[in-house]
């Protein structure tokens, strides 16, 4: 009973972790290009966080070793518990830890540390599998500079075509929905494919449906803004702001669905163990139930102390305006997608960071804070050492206590 109790708190502190730092992934563009308020962007991404944690949480699934380490040499299952539950607790104090000082860091990461810190104390050096902390290492270079160069390449072309054109608006009107119906192609065949896990040949049918009603929505939002706008580039900045608000929903939606399993497992783990007295470290189904536990701490995560990556990654690296908040979005979407298709591990958090770096140095090195570019990679060499330290001393407290 006190290890469920156990169980619980610390799956919805990590939850709670998820919503306070992740979440700027999909809500700090467009805050910081002023599409939404913070205030309305939190209450916007604890919506859909929930929504898609409830909803579709329950599709994804997760194997507690997560081939990091091997857990064929403990004997008693619940030392994987305990391992599990010391993994999630130290990632849940790094990104509380680095949250407070508003650096964007990855929750998965901080969780691969934290499995690799019980691993070494519990069967030493040989139980871990290198070969996954050496892809951890190639995604921190891999998924900032992929990110940055799809975004980088998106906002110049919304600047020569459209502008840097004679008539912005009018050629907004053969541009802009043909870019706009291509970003939402990308993010309903990525939620098809890696959420829904729908085949390739139906993620490709719902994403040209996406493609062509957006093509066509955004189309009818430019005829409507310039019979109202005489000014063409605020016209322009009108029409993705508000396609950029749907977008970052998206992205929030999908995050729910997609990470809540990784607060929330443990707590299936557990009730797979008591069931049938066996450790359970293959694929552990989570019950819809429990995905409501891991909501709920997502969507608290968002509302109390959401805004400070917010702040970071939406302010604080480039200033943003709705072109180059949609290039940021249209860049990570794109990177994920990719990375996805082919398999090679990547980092959402990682992957934004570099998008924002990237749109802000088409503009010049010179409007990009790299003080700040600075301390987010330290915080990311930090993410790993530190996961595995409290994980290791985790584990030998709860293995003590119980």
């Amino acid at each position: 009973m006190v290890l469920m109790v156990l169980t619980f708190l610390v799956g919805f502190f990590v939850a709670f972790a998820i919503g306070a730092n992740d979440v700027a992934n999909g809500m700090a563009t467009a805050v910081g290009a002023k599409a939404i308020t913070p205030k309305q962007a939190a209450l916007l991404a604890s919506v859909l966080e929930f929504s898609g944690a409830a909803m579709f949480g329950a599709t994804v699934t997760k194997t507690i070793a997560s081939g990091i380490i091997s857990t064929s040499h403990i004997q008693n299952p619940n030392y994987i518990i305990y391992g599990a539950l010391s993994a999630l607790l130290a990632a849940g104090v790094w990104v509380m830890v680095a949250t407070y000082f508003g650096m964007p860091v990855s929750t998965t990461h901080s969780i691969i540390g934290g499995m690799i810190g019980f691993g070494l104390v519990s069967g030493g050096v040989k139980v871990v599998y290198w070969s996954k902390l050496l892809s951890i290492v190639l995604s921190w270079v891999v998924s900032p500079l992929a990110g940055g160069f799809v975004a980088f390449l998106m906002f110049k072309l919304i600047t020569v075509t459209i502008l840097h054109r004679p008539n912005p608006l009018k050629a907004a009107k053969k541009v802009a929905p043909l870019l706009i119906g291509t970003t939402f192609f990308l993010v309903s065949f990525l939620f098809s494919l890696t959420t829904l896990k729908v085949s390739y040949g139906k993620s490709i049918m719902y994403g040209a449906v996406f493609f062509t009603i957006s093509a066509l929505i955004s189309w009818a939002l430019i005829v409507k803004y310039a019979s109202k706008n005489s000014d063409e580039y605020k016209a322009v900045e009108g029409i993705f702001k508000r396609i950029q608000v749907l977008t970052s929903s998206y992205v929030c939606f999908s995050h729910g669905a997609n990470d809540v399993a990784n607060a929330i497992g443990p707590i299936a783990l557990i009730l797979t163990i008591e069931r049938t007295g066996t450790s359970a470290t293959g694929i552990v189904e989570v019950p819809r139930y429990i995905l409501f536990v891991g909501g709920l701490g997502i969507a608290l995560g968002i509302l109390v102390y959401g805004y400070k990556v917010m702040q970071t990654l939406g302010h604080n690296i480039t200033e943003i305006n709705n072109t180059r908040g949609f290039s940021i979005d249209f860049g990570t979407a794109t990177t994920v997608l990719l990375s996805s298709i082919f398999g090679f591990p990547i980092s959402t958090t990682h992957t934004v960071v570099g998008a924002v770096t990237g749109v802000g140095l088409a503009r010049g090195i010179e409007v990009v804070n790299t003080v700040v570019l600075k301390d987010i990679a330290i915080s990311w060499l930090i993410t790993l050492p530190f996961s595995m330290g409290v994980s290791a001393v985790s584990y030998l407290a709860l293995t003590t206590f119980f």
